[in-house]
């Protein structure tokens, strides 16, 4: 299996030409191809020579990999279906695997939402996910597999707006921070001066709350967080989402609570209403007393309705007093419009299309 560049630092990169014969500069002058140029070849990297391109192929894969679909919904949101092949090894990368250990070829979703002068792209980091979330496609379908950080990257590159993009959110299919090692080498290519370039402020990570790694995440970047909520009340919450009983929300609270987040680093929380669920007075109160005192916003989210699953979404009347309520307790919230519901490309409905061994 040859080894993929796409995520490769400029010192792993001088090192590649080196030994595919090329003067140590080239590895520079790869990185400016693969991060600034975007470029989906090594044909394309014309001061290279075509002997040298020829050299690089025979010894390496640039990481890219082309979208196989993309859907287009009617507010002009864009769904894209990426083939990959995924590590059943927890913690391995796609691209670090010897071809005789076990490889899942999967497909994963990414999502470009264009909104006025800006163009987010919302990335998957795994195919599947762990989580089991009982209100998610992505994780009733269960875990195949972490996505490399050639895989994660070529998502930015394959679409067809890869030249404008302006914001991003690790917030597609499976668990950021289940996947933390490669999401932070994206991250770093993302942010680097010899990479794409991007402010970390351009960046949201979003996450239930697996707690070392959130640690690590606030420790290691200064990219923006969100974290998946859903239901303030502990028991409630872990009945929709097991990871309460491993991580419970008031100690990822605890975590968040030790950081600064007055500046321009933000945190917001994300809450799918359901009906006669998590959408009352109580529940808002309970939410108060939860992040009273944190500088911080909740995005209220419209649940949309997946297979074999009891709730419906809150009506809109329900969400607006809700909202109102937390705003006159002083908790920042708003009600974030679904875009992409109808090519099912919506919070919670990122599924994918899989194939098993």
């Amino acid at each position: 299996m040859k080894r993929k560049l796409l995520g490769k630092t400029p010192e792993e990169l001088k090192a590649a030409a080196l030994e595919a014969g090329l003067p140590a500069f080239a590895g520079k002058q790869i990185a400016q191809w693969m991060y600034v140029r975007k470029v989906r070849s090594f044909d394309e990297m014309t001061n290279i020579s075509k002997a040298g391109r020829e050299r690089l192929s025979e010894l390496f894969d640039l990481g890219y990999t082309p979208a196989s679909g993309c859907q287009i919904s009617t507010d002009g949101t864009k769904k894209y279906l990426f083939p990959v092949k995924c590590a059943l090894i927890h913690g391995l990368n796609a691209c670090e695997i010897t071809p005789d250990e076990k490889m899942e070829e999967a497909f994963v979703e990414a999502v470009m939402i264009p909104d006025e002068d800006r163009k987010t792209l919302c990335v998957s980091s795994q195919s599947g996910c762990k989580m089991g979330c009982r209100f998610c496609m992505t994780g009733r379908q269960g875990f195949h597999g972490n996505l490399s950080v050639a895989d994660i990257l070529s998502q930015f590159i394959a679409v067809d707006e890869a030249q404008e993009l302006t914001n991003c959110v690790f917030m597609g299919m499976g668990e950021p921070l289940d996947n933390y090692e490669n999401v932070k080498r994206a991250i770093e290519v993302l942010t680097a001066d010899w990479g794409f370039g991007w402010s970390p402020k351009r960046i949201t990570l979003s996450t239930i709350g697996v707690i070392p790694n959130l640690r690590k995440f606030l420790d290691e970047t200064k990219c923006h967080l969100a974290v998946s909520l859903h239901n303030p009340l502990p028991q409630e919450r872990a009945d929709m989402m097991p990871v309460q009983q491993a991580y419970p929300v008031k100690d990822v609270l605890n975590l968040i609570r030790k950081y600064d987040f007055s500046g321009q680093r933000r945190v917001s929380f994300e809450y799918t209403m359901f009906s006669g669920f998590n959408d009352d007075k109580m529940h808002a109160d309970a939410l108060y007393r939860l992040l009273k005192g944190l500088e911080c916003r909740v995005n209220l989210i419209r649940f949309h309705q997946i297979p074999d699953f009891p709730y419906t979404t809150s009506p809109s009347g329900v969400m607006e007093m809700f909202r109102d309520r937390l705003n006159r307790l002083g908790i920042t919230t708003t009600i974030r419009a679904s875009r992409g519901e109808d090519i099912l490309a919506a919070c919670g409905m990122l599924a994918g299309k899989h194939k098993t061994p």
